[in-house]
């Protein structure tokens, strides 16, 4: 009885050891960058993780939209096998920041290959507990990570006129003045706007200096919103008091643009990539999820519950990126709260990170097959956009 009594023991032991032992297979994508699936019972949970050595991996961070448009939804693999198809090879992609579910377009500012498609102050977001700006993932030329709650940063001017562009490809209604800039990534016409004294000019690109760009300024001033894009070109619109400053700029003028950020670069280079997220879960290696609702009006239904889970995350020498998928809504895995999550990250290195899009847009897409389980009954879920790792050739 004795001996049986100690086996019995032994083997409940051995089972509880087992059930808190997680299970791990790895594998390398290519030089300094690999892939980790890990089984945790203790949640459970199943987590992907993509580790990335910037200094050694040869390879390049891109942001692709759904579409290749400003507004379209496609689902992450689909935008890999697009991009495939073009020559290049991608090693890795995960969706990326929240969107319009009806229109697809993403909720913050956009630089896509140092293009800027979309600059707003403060996030387009309808769930926001206040009007705030989000947490943003930024890349510099030199392929330096940084997130920051950055801002469009806009201004225009010509001889004997300027004025600070408050949006770039989105309307600043509401406003009793403003001036946007409209490029063609915003569509054939600039929007209706018949609440304000309105004025609209059209301008042909004619080259870039540094960090500005270069315009000029074609045909006469339009007094009425909804004027038609150059493909080649922009539309500066203007409204209310702001309107007189753009009609001293002279038919043939050169108008400059400047599109950047604040804050700025660390590096004092221009941004090649901007993609938002919501929120900010680690700062200075400290885990931050739990401020979330105060600094960037998180709801609880969100930060505080177990979702299946994207992020992006960077060491304190910001030497290695981390790409971090978890699945969730289902008894196989759990998902994490926003906390669990950089408790999870920290444990890894990971000094700074930002929680991407999650729930049924959560996907990891490795070698162009999703390799985790989407939420939806439906399966994979069309999104706004993606953050892609492309072998260099």
């Amino acid at each position: 009885m004795k001996t049986n009594f100690t086996r019995g023991v032994v083997t409940v032991a051995l089972v509880l050891l087992t059930r808190t032992v997680a299970a791990q297979t790895s594998r390398e994508l290519a030089p300094g960058v690999s892939y980790t699936h890990v089984v945790d019972p203790r949640g459970p949970w199943s987590i992907h993780t993509v580790r990335i050595d910037l200094a050694r991996a040869k390879i390049a961070l891109r942001e692709m939209h759904g579409r290749d448009a400003l507004r379209g939804r496609e689902k992450t693999t689909e935008i890999v096998k697009r991009t495939n198809a073009t020559g290049e090879q991608v090693l890795v992609a995960v969706n990326a920041d929240f969107f319009d579910l009806k229109t697809g377009e993403n909720e913050n500012n956009q630089v896509i290959g140092g293009e800027w498609w979309k600059g707003v102050k403060v996030t387009d977001s309808p769930f926001d507990t206040y009007d705030n700006v989000h947490a943003q993932f930024a890349v510099d030329a030199s392929g330096q990570p940084t997130i920051d709650r950055f801002i469009f940063d806009g201004r225009a001017w010509g001889r004997g006129a300027s004025t600070p562009l408050v949006t770039l490809n989105a309307n600043p209604s509401g406003n009793p003045e403003g001036t946007a800039l409209f490029t063609a990534r915003y569509g054939a016409t600039t929007p209706r706007d018949t609440a304000r004294v309105t004025a609209e000019l059209s301008l042909t690109r004619a080259g870039q200096r540094g960090d500005t760009l270069l315009w000029v300024r074609a045909g006469a001033v339009s007094n009425a919103s909804g004027s038609t894009i150059p493909a080649n070109g922009a539309v500066i619109a203007a409204y209310g008091a702001r309107a007189k400053e753009i009609v001293a700029m002279a038919d043939a003028d050169t108008v400059h643009t400047l599109l950047t950020t604040l804050p700025r670069m660390r590096s004092g280079s221009a941004p090649t990539l901007v993609i938002g997220g919501w929120p900010r879960i680690l700062h200075d290696g400290n885990n931050v999820a739990g401020d979330a609702a105060t600094v960037e009006g998180t709801i609880s239904r969100n930060a505080e519950a177990r979702h299946p889970r994207t992020a992006v995350a960077y060491s304190r020498d910001k030497r290695v990126l981390w790409l971090y998928v978890v699945d969730g809504r289902s008894t196989a895995s759990v998902g994490m709260t926003l906390i669990e999550m950089a408790d999870a990250l920290k444990k890894l290195g990971a000094w700074e990170a930002i929680n991407f899009d999650g729930g049924g847009s959560t996907t990891m897409v490795i070698d162009g097959a999703m390799v985790n389980v989407p939420s939806d009954p439906t399966g994979e879920r069309e999104v706004g956009n993606a953050l892609l790792v492309v072998k260099k050739r």
